[in-house]
């Protein structure tokens, strides 16, 4: 579950993670008001949505009068923001953040997140603070510093120095704030089972202290029952809508951009799955994993999802019976075609437990569209020429 920059620094301030001061405007009225009720003479107009990169796309204006942020509040609200994370598509802006201006000496780059190969958290941070720090990763890589975080023994002194030096920061008083700025976002992030914590930019001011001017955050959806609050901070209208529908089933969906539709059960086998069809020159439409419980309602479920993408020519069942018994899918599979209209070629393939019986159900089953499949690569195969016009 991810949450918009607002929510993010509501967190910080309860952690003492230093921010601006910001008020979030649901119209033009209100972000007029929120400038007043800030003061100064300079504020940001930012656009909230569920995305990287909103300054590139056009969604983060500087104002230096109240007449400006009535007019950029009213260009960004409504907008369409198109960046490198939301695709060709984009989203739709339908709040702003209206937040004071901050004196800005520096732009550094600073992140929590889960290193999996390390089997823990990294401080990760860089001196290439606003820009894109996948770019800076492939361009520079020796400028990002990464601090592994033993949960053992959480987050320590020697880990605030390592940060502190690797960033080149000589001042004593600047170091005593990095460390103590790097040791609250430590700690957020592990009460809170969050997955990803970004600053960026994380600003140096002129009085030598640090500031998140930005914050994105996302936690692990399976944690959430511990943190009501968070989950009370979802916005439903940033998701896809058959992402969210397909999560009330069990089932784990995530649109892609290809023709053909997936549909297998287990990550693991669900990516070696879509591997196999560019493999064989096709393109998954889908990520869809069904679960290790798989019946003929989710898969009833899941042919609708998959089917109201109207890109898809040709949908791919991979399944390994384990716990669910290959002949049991099949007769799953025949009762969904039942409950859904399945109008492209359905290739199945089915393995494990039961396989040779559930392979004798769907032939005597006699469906026109239902294509059997003795392996992975052969299911891809036929997947293909199926979604290109093939038997």
């Amino acid at each position: 579950m991810n949450i918009h920059e607002y929510q993010a620094k509501e967190i910080f301030a309860k952690y003492g993670v230093p921010t601006p001061r910001g008020i979030i405007a649901h119209s033009v009225e209100e972000a007029v008001e929120n400038a007043k009720k800030l003061g100064g003479n300079i504020w940001v107009v930012k656009a909230q949505i569920h995305a990287g990169g909103r300054g590139l796309g056009g969604g983060v204006k500087l104002a230096k009068s109240i007449e400006e942020v009535e007019k950029l509040a009213g260009e960004i609200l409504g907008m369409t923001l198109v960046t490198h994370q939301t695709g060709p598509e984009g989203k739709l802006v339908q709040k702003v953040y209206i937040e004071e201006g901050a004196d800005i000496q520096d732009e550094l780059y600073l992140s929590v997140v889960l290193d999996r190969a390390k089997e823990m958290p990294i401080i990760m941070a860089s001196t290439e603070g606003g820009m894109d720090i996948e770019t800076v990763a492939e361009e520079t890589p020796e400028k990002i510093i990464k601090v592994a975080v033993d949960p053992a023994i959480g987050f320590q002194g020697f880990h605030g120095r390592e940060l502190v030096f690797g960033l080149g920061i000589t001042d004593k008083n600047e170091q005593k704030n990095m460390i103590q700025f790097a040791s609250k976002l430590y700690k957020l992030y592990m009460d809170n089972d969050a997955e990803m914590i970004e600053i960026n930019p994380l600003i140096k001011t002129g009085a030598g202290e640090f500031l998140a001017l930005d914050g994105k955050m996302g936690f692990d959806d399976s944690a959430l029952f511990r943190h009501p609050d968070i989950e009370a901070m979802r916005d439903i209208s940033e998701e896809d809508p058959d992402e969210r529908e397909a999560s009330q089933y069990g089932l784990s969906y995530i649109a892609l951009d290809g023709e053909i539709g997936c549909m297998v059960n287990g990550a693991g086998l669900a990516m070696g799955t879509m591997d196999t069809i560019n493999y064989m020159g096709g393109t998954p439409a889908n990520f869809l994993d069904v679960g290790g419980t798989a019946n003929a309602q989710t898969v009833a479920k899941g042919f609708e999802i998959i089917l109201k993408n109207p890109n898809v020519k040709a949908i791919f069942v991979n399944i390994f019976g384990g716990i669910v018994r290959c002949d049991r899918i099949a007769n799953g599979i025949l009762e969904a075609t039942k409950m859904v209209d399945v109008n492209v070629p359905v290739v199945v393939r089915l393995d494990g437990t039961n396989a040779p019986e559930a392979a004798e159900i769907l032939r005597n089953a006699n469906i026109e569209n239902i294509i059997t499949a003795t392996d992975l690569g052969d299911g891809a195969k036929k997947a293909v020429e199926a979604a290109k016009g093939g038997k």
